[in-house]
């Protein structure tokens, strides 16, 4: 399913990140960074709260309507963070790639005339995703390397009809997609499917070849993934990649910190577009980009239940003006 947009832009767009993304390489685009994992609370879930509640602040514009998602159940950083602003307000949960549903969400209803602006947030963190859906740290469990780690910050962007630099396009919703892998171990593999089905399906809705694009990227696939994710298009879909890049891999130092095969999580995308990414298309490097956010949906319960592991991904179009 995908959206033509005529009438929707981003105007504004802010990330906050913990102390691992602050080492990475792309540390001097982010809006602003923890010296530790705490970020000035005393439990994982409330760091994650006062990561979303510091990148609101430097929004100036009250919007219309909120739009959030996070990994933890009942989308609980979400809603603390945002629970005393008297402001309309929609959870989202879908995994890691919360961002582009939220921002496909948002632009439909401005691109409807039904609000003037929203803001989307997407959070993560590394330990309230540890202990939720794995191991808690303490336990000293070993990994393996097809692993990725969860990254821990949280990216908004405000969008409105209000033209700006950056046109939001076009947006497809993405299918969910199952190849039986239960392998929490490898989330790279469970979501790479998704993203060819969403990608295949953006290009073939609009008619448009991948050269369309100076920039398609994946949101946390990682370094095996992404991998995955090119064989995929190329075998199933007769499609090769010429401009591509995953923000799990573009995030972190992977052959200097200690990221496994690279970085996940529901604020991964919009940590990497939202700053990175944004500031090239500013720049005018880039003009045409396809977001394509990637999501394992992942249940502990099911998986107990010895059943696979679910993925979806949704892709946005962002063009600079």
């Amino acid at each position: 399913m995908t959206f033509k947009f005529n009438n929707v832009y981003l105007n504004e767009a802010y990330t906050v990140t913990g102390p691992y993304e602050d080492k990475g390489p792309l540390s001097k685009y982010f809006t602003y960074s923890y010296n530790n994992l705490y970020c000035e609370a005393k439990t994982w879930e409330q760091a994650e709260i006062n990561l979303i509640k510091k990148t609101y602040s430097y929004f100036d514009n009250k919007p219309d309507l909120i739009i959030s998602g996070d990994l933890l159940n009942q989308i609980t950083a979400s809603t603390y963070s945002f629970k005393n602003l008297n402001l309309p307000f929609i959870g989202v949960y879908s995994a890691c790639s919360t961002s582009v549903l939220g921002l496909i969400l948002g632009s439909t209803l401005i691109e409807n005339k039904m609000v003037n602006r929203v803001v989307v947030s997407s959070s993560s963190h590394n330990l309230s995703a540890e202990r939720q859906f794995r191991y808690p740290i303490e336990y000293g469990g070993p990994k393996k390397k097809t692993t990725t780690f969860t990254s821990t910050g949280c990216g908004m962007a405000s969008l409105s009809s209000e033209k700006s630099d950056i046109k939001i396009e076009s947006g497809t919703i993405g299918e969910i997609v199952d190849l039986d892998i239960k392998d929490v171990n490898y989330i790279g593999a469970i979501m790479a499917p998704a993203a060819a089905s969403v990608i295949n399906k953006h290009l073939k809705d609009l008619n448009r070849d991948i050269s369309y694009y100076d920039l398609i990227l994946t949101g946390d696939l990682g370094l095996y993934g992404m991998r995955i994710l090119e064989e995929y298009m190329e075998e199933v879909y007769d499609t090769k990649f010429i401009n591509y890049n995953d923000c799990g891999v573009m995030l972190y130092d992977l052959k200097n910190q200690p990221v496994y095969s690279g970085a996940s999580g529901p604020a991964c995308l919009p940590l990497v577009s939202y700053s990175y990414i944004l500031s090239l298309m500013k720049d005018k490097k880039l003009k045409k980009v396809l977001l394509v956010a990637t999501g394992a949906l992942h249940s502990t319960t099911m998986l107990n239940q010895k059943l696979s592991i679910p993925s979806i991904a949704h892709a946005i179009s962002l063009e600079a003006l």
